[in-house]
């Protein structure tokens, strides 16, 4: 190559931000929402919390609405199972869409969720969130949600 192809292939790949040459970002969106989806039909059934816990990365931060901030696995997996050991306890969500980094190894999803519980007088009662989550690629090419984040949608 000349040097002054070289230089153009530089400088375009500047301007379009550094794309990595190669990623289909329309694959890799489809590819963290269905990973997304798969892990709210887990958490729906609310079966397996390991598995269900397998989807945040290992330094994950999870930020639940008026509660406190659970960091890393060992929490967030505590913090998996004490959800589903609460009698009652449900959780289904829905991310709308997806964005991602131009490389395609970080995106964010935002969507809506219903979490049920028993209520102060123990009878269910269901709040209706919104939220955003941060998504990682892993090194084995998973994606794996390193920051969840939610409030109440009203």
């Amino acid at each position: 190559m000349s040097r002054l192809a070289a230089t153009w292939v530089a400088v375009m790949g500047v301007a379009l931000g550094g794309c990595a040459a190669g990623v289909d970002l329309a694959q890799e969106k489809e590819s963290l929402l269905r990973a997304d989806r798969e892990w709210a039909a887990l958490a729906s059934e609310g079966k397996d919390y390991e598995r269900i816990a397998s989807y945040w990365g290992d330094d994950a931060v999870i930020i639940p609405a008026g509660a406190p901030i659970v960091r890393g696995k060992a929490q967030i997996r505590e913090f998996v199972r004490s959800s589903f050991a609460i009698p009652g306890f449900h959780i289904e969500w829905r991310s709308d869409d997806a964005w991602l980094s131009r490389d395609g190894t970080l995106g964010y999803a935002t969507g809506r969720s219903r979490i049920t519980f028993p209520g102060p007088d123990g009878k269910p009662m269901t709040i209706a969130n919104r939220g955003v989550s941060v998504w990682q690629r892993d090194a084995k090419g998973d994606w794996k949600c390193v920051v969840d984040i939610w409030n109440a949608d009203h």
